[in-house]
């Protein structure tokens, strides 16, 4: 018997092995050890040859359609340029495995497989689980590969070629819309029917059809049903419509196309049109700013419905297209770009013109969707990604269909109820006797005779109250143009226990103020700034000899400081309508310069190469050169100018900063730190103010060396920052320090106060930076007066992370303070351990969050605490946190209304937070929690009368109430004055306010739990037992009294509901006495019409009055006095402050 081993590295040889040669199993052991080691070899380079063809295919694939760019879809721009090193190599781009490292792996795997060692059968084996790993790892990394399409490639974009991109890319058409016409049905159908209570009627109403368990009418079943599913489909459709209608106007935009020189819509655009925009406009789309109508190139645009952030952000056209005309931007040029990603921060791409030259693009060349050009003129640019490849729309999640907690909580209890009904009916039956053919049905006759137990009417009564609840929210006077978008969980308004909130535009009005200055040895606030404007005005003044000295050397250091403050900025003057405006990047740096302008010396004029200033009492212009600007960033946390001031004919460096940089900088002193501190304290955001002056051979000498650093190709910015060091940044002089205040939203600072003495947790997550986001919290009275602030920035080691966790654990207490890198540190290695810490801290600042990350936030606290989160904000940043919170609350304000739109409840203030939360979320929660357990509670009721009735009658399922008492018991006889309860509050608003710890009761949903379910339980069953057995003593049960018993066990089971909803009233008004008045007079009114249920004649008689007079008072009296004597002994929380009701 002889094998052949399949072809190795030497395919042309066989290799034959003749095992009847050998008869010792030591020979054969050694034969077919070569054998192996040749199959392993053969087995090592099929592999090898299966990954190299795949790279080289992928790799061919990907070239044919790039230029310099080799792409990934990835998450971020380090993924990519990790990527982009590699572009040498022929390794598949486009797998989530390195195939070098995993072939290398491989080689290392096999040669060691079966060891010298071990015997033939254990190297067997060892190779047979190899093999199959190596199957598996192959499986799995097919699975891994990203499919090569049209969304994860670079886009090559020529804009006089756009109608063959026209069906490539995703429309640009914006949908907030839940529905469409195919999916609104079986989506609502669903969402109706997955409530337990809701399928339960469906099942009773559809076992109408059936003639053995037919109990009454089938109207008297289908008809409450279809009204409930009917009442809610009006409202989700009308909705709907209304959601549609504000996405026809912003589709609607009319923009012009260069191509066609037409106006089209908004959601006509595509990629490569060229779309000409005007100040005020907003961008439809991403695009790539090719050209302005400012020779400079330079545009600046508003971010804020984008990122929050308010200061405007410059943006350049590139040198290529910026000196092209019209007609060469459409032919002569060829865009690039990377595939759509989340990242609002980042972007690569290439401008290449037909003459071959190519420039690369940058987020400095980006106009993002929703932005809204701000600078004067107009501006040209080129749509690089349309709808969901959009920035905003990456970032924004869809918004889903939400339920109640209350709702759920309903749910869970009609679980309990329908398994009650089922052991009852089971009960009944065994006791009925083993004789019972039929059993089976006299189960089923049982349940839909108990079915009033989870009555059809609770859904459509619940419905209605979030009605009534949102006009009576709409039509609140103490917070107006308030909006309800979604009705469908007012309730959930009295259950918020964390409260996650923006900061720019919501709690602050974004309106920047400098409220003061210090000078070391002087201060000056806004009520002695006149003191400084006189400075000012007499700064050019050289009879100055009626000052003294303290007063001369003050005048000087003030001037110094305000002409540097008015230097050392990136500020732009503009006039408007003959009224000067100022453009910049930062709102700081805005109000720096109003102040300056207020005290006598304004930006009268800037370009790149100079800057004047001037001097309103002698109207003289001081113009200054710009040599070098060193702009802020978030790591530097300073920014600097050097300015040759022509007059005095010197050069000056002019800095300004963060104090924890700036004191390593400037001269040592004994104030900084304290004044920075009080200043603190204030709430006023610090910034720290030096000059230098340079001598001329000291400027050429570091011209010449940061000229040099500034080319390296290696190291730039370390070697940079050397030079700047090296001459710049050290003995600064200090000039002194401002205070800027960033105005708080009206109450803010009192609304904040009142929400964390209700037993909420107040989070801020902001795109801001740390230092302005710890201001404000200050301000806020976010952070309190003494408490332990714990920061947590530049995150990214396992040993730091879990350091912190630690503190914050021991120090509960204590604020945290939390940037976005480190969020996501915690959230992608320790989320666990990460909101096991966090969550119980009183308040928690994120920093830097981008609007995913305010979304991850939001729907990590709802799946970790089951509690209720709600989310407030007021920019297109803050819709995915919106719709992804349990309450979703937008604010308009001055960043628009698409927060507003997307919301649940649309406000104007931060502050009717609190008579939204505290006064109507109390009322829809008590409200609809009294209002479904009433209506539990009259079920039940009648349920217990026919039980009771059906034991007396032999354990026969036969109705006790049948046909239109059985909808009139539910509709018309008792459901006005139980709806009324809708009205009902048990405590006047000003209290809710006075004593908002009173809030954390419904936070620890006391109004409606299993304790207080079980209580109408027992309360029913005393009542329906009462009611019936006293009626059926009082008449009998033999079928010629049938009438005469359900004429005063049915009258007593409607006056006892009307007794009970009056005794459940904390405070009547006029509506409430006329629905028990009319609710009363139909039913008698009734009577005469129900000869068909009632022996007419015994309602004439004493005796009934009598015996119905009886019924009712051992039917309530004892439910009423029990309930006041547990009240008095163990009043509720709110019993406790009615005292002090103001009437």
């Amino acid at each position: 018997m002889s094998f052949t081993i399949p072809a190795g590295p030497n395919k042309n040889k066989s290799i034959r092995y003749n095992l009847g040669r050998n008869s010792s199993a030591d020979s054969f052991d050694l034969n077919l050890d070569d054998s192996l080691d040749q199959v392993l070899d053969n087995l090592q380079i099929s592999s090898e040859n299966r990954n190299t063809s795949y790279g080289q295919t992928a790799t061919n694939s990907i070239n044919n359609e790039r230029e310099n760019f080799e792409l990934k879809s990835v998450e971020d721009v380090s993924k990519f340029g990790r990527l982009g090193k590699n572009s040498s190599k022929s390794e598949p781009l486009l797998m989530e495995r390195n195939y070098s490292e995993f072939s290398t792996r491989t080689e290392e795997t096999w040669s060691n497989i079966i060891p010298k060692s071990k015997s033939m059968f254990e190297r067997i084996s060892s190779l047979l689980r190899k093999s199959m790993n190596e199957v598996t790892s192959e499986m799995q990394n097919k699975s891994n590969r990203i499919k090569i399409n049209k969304d994860n490639v670079e886009r090559i974009i020529k804009p006089d070629q756009t109608q063959s991109l026209k069906n490539v890319y995703p429309s640009n058409e914006i949908s907030n819309a839940k529905y469409n016409p195919i999916t609104f049905v079986p989506i609502l159908l669903y969402e109706q029917f997955k409530f337990f209570y809701n399928l339960y009627f469906l099942v009773v109403a559809l076992s109408q059809a059936v003639p053995a368990l037919r109990i009454g009418y089938l109207s008297s079943y289908i008809v409450p049903l279809a009204f409930v599913l009917t009442v809610t489909m009006l409202k989700e459709a009308i909705d709907d419509i209304q959601r549609r209608r504000r996405d026809r106007e912003s589709n609607g935009e009319l923009y012009e196309i260069l191509q066609s020189k037409d106006m089209i819509q908004s959601k006509d655009l595509k990629v490569g049109d060229l779309i000409k925009l005007n100040k005020g406009e907003r961008v439809p789309a991403d695009a790539i700013l090719l050209q302005t109508s400012d020779n400079s190139g330079e545009e600046f645009i508003k971010t804020d419905q984008l990122d929050g952030e308010t200061d405007w952000k410059l943006r350049i056209a590139p040198q290529i297209s910026q000196t092209m005309t019209e007609e060469e931007l459409f032919t002569k040029l060829t865009l690039s770009a990377t595939p759509p990603e989340k990242s609002i921060h980042s972007f690569l791409g290439k401008i290449s013109s037909e003459d071959g030259t190519s420039v690369a693009l940058s987020i400095d060349n980006t106009l993002w969707a929703n932005t809204v050009v701000a600078s004067n003129g107009s501006c040209i640019a080129c749509v690089i990604y349309t709808g969901k490849h959009t920035r905003q729309s990456m970032n924004t999640t869809s918004k889903s269909v939400k339920t109640g907690l209350l709702e759920i909580e309903i749910n869970s209890i009609s679980k309990l109820l329908c398994i009650s009904v089922f052991a009852l009916s089971v009960i009944l039956v065994v006791f009925a006797g083993k004789d019972n053919k039929d059993w089976y049905i006299d189960i089923l006759r049982y349940l839909i005779l108990f079915s009033t137990i989870i009555p059809v009417s609770l859904r459509v009564n619940l419905d209605l109250a979030k009605s009534v609840y949102a006009y009576q929210i709409e039509h609140d006077q103490m917070i107006p143009e308030t909006i309800v978008r979604t009705s469908t969980i007012p309730e959930d308004l009295g259950r918020i226990e964390y409260l996650l909130s923006d900061k720019t535009g919501t709690l602050t009005q974004n309106d920047m103020q400098l409220r003061k200055i210090h000078l070391g040895s002087l201060s000056y606030s806004m009520e002695s700034m006149d003191i400084v404007s006189g400075y000012v005005d007499n700064y050019f003044n050289t009879n100055t000899n009626n000052l003294s000295a303290a007063r001369k050397d003050a005048a000087t250091n003030v001037c110094d400081l305000l002409i540097t403050l008015a230097l050392c900025h990136n500020v732009t003057p503009s006039f408007v309508d003959n009224e000067l405006t100022y453009q910049a990047a930062s709102p700081d740096e805005i109000a720096i310069v109003k102040f300056t302008e207020e005290v006598g010396l304004s930006l009268f004029k800037r370009d790149r190469h100079s800057i004047t200033l001037l001097h309103r009492q002698t109207g003289e212009q001081l113009v200054y050169e710009i040599s070098h600007i060193f702009p802020f960033n978030s790591v530097s946390k300073r920014m600097g100018i050097i300015v040759f001031d022509k007059k005095q004919k010197s050069y000056w460096f002019l800095q300004k900063g963060a104090d924890t940089v700036m004191s390593k900088i400037v001269q040592k002193n004994s104030w900084l730190e304290e004044e920075v501190d009080n200043m603190a304290r204030e709430g006023l955001r610090t910034l720290v103010i030096g000059r230098k002056k340079l001598p001329t051979k000291v400027y050429e000498q570091f011209i010449a060396e940061y000229n040099e650093a500034s080319v390296a190709m290696t190291d730039r910015e370390i070697k940079v920052s050397q030079v700047i060091s090296k001459f710049l940044e050290y003995d600064v002089e200090l000039l002194g320090l401002t205070g800027v205040e960033d105005i708080l939203q009206k109450d803010v600072k009192s609304s904040i106060e009142l929400l964390r003495n209700a037993g909420i947790k107040i989070w801020m997550l902001t795109g801001d930076k740390v230092e302005t986001a710890k201001c404000v919290s200050i301000s806020a009275k976010l952070i309190s007066r003494g408490q332990y602030v714990h920061t947590i920035t530049k995150v990214n080691k396992t040993y730091d992370a879990l350091n912190h966790l630690e503190f914050i654990k021991i120090n509960k207490n204590a604020c945290l303070i939390i940037d976005g890198e480190s969020l996501a540190v915690y959230l992608k290695d320790y989320k666990k351990e990460f909101l096991e810490a966090v969550l119980q801290l009183p308040t928690v600042v994120a920093c830097r969050c981008s609007p995913q990350q305010k979304a991850d936030v939001a729907l990590l606290i709802r799946e970790f605490t089951g509690k209720r989160v709600c989310c407030i904000g007021d920019g297109g940043n803050d819709v995915s946190m919106i719709q992804s919170a349990d309450v979703g609350v937008g604010i308009v304000g001055k960043e628009g209304k698409q927060a507003s739109l997307a919301a649940d409840f649309s406000i104007t203030q931060f502050c009717h937070l609190t008579e939204l939360l505290l006064w109507h979320g109390r009322n829809s929660y008590k409200r609809s929690a009294k209002l479904s357990q009433f209506i539990m509670h009259r079920g039940l009721v009648i349920a217990i009368c026919q039980v009771v009735f059906s034991i007396c009658s032999g354990f026969e399922p036969i109705a006790l109430y049948q046909g239109w008492l059985m909808v009139g018991y539910a509709t018309c006889y008792t459901m006005a004055p139980v709806f009324s309860l809708t009205l009902d509050t048990d405590i006047p608003e000003t209290l809710t306010k006075l004593y908002p710890e009173l809030y954390q009761d419904l936070i620890e949903g006391k109004s409606l739990s299993h304790k207080t379910f079980f209580v109408w339980v027992v309360l029913s069953i005393f009542q329906g037992c009462i009611i019936q057995l006293f009626s059926q003593f009082f008449t009998g049960v033999s079928e010629s009294l049938f009438t005469k018993m359900v004429a005063i066990s049915f009258t007593s089971l409607v006056l006892n509901e009307l007794v009970m909803v009056a005794l459940e009233i904390y405070t009547w008004n006029k509506v409430m006495v006329v629905t028990e008045l009319v609710t009363l007079s139909i039913y008698v009114i009734s009577v005469p019409f129900l000869s068909e249920y009632f022996d007419l004649s015994y309602f004439k008689t004493l005796n009934f009055f009598a015996e119905l007079l009886l019924i009712l008072s051992i039917s309530v009296f004892p439910v009423w006095a029990s309930k006041a004597i547990y009240r008095k002994l163990h009043p509720p929380s709110y019993a406790k402050v009615q005292q002090y009701s103001i009437v």
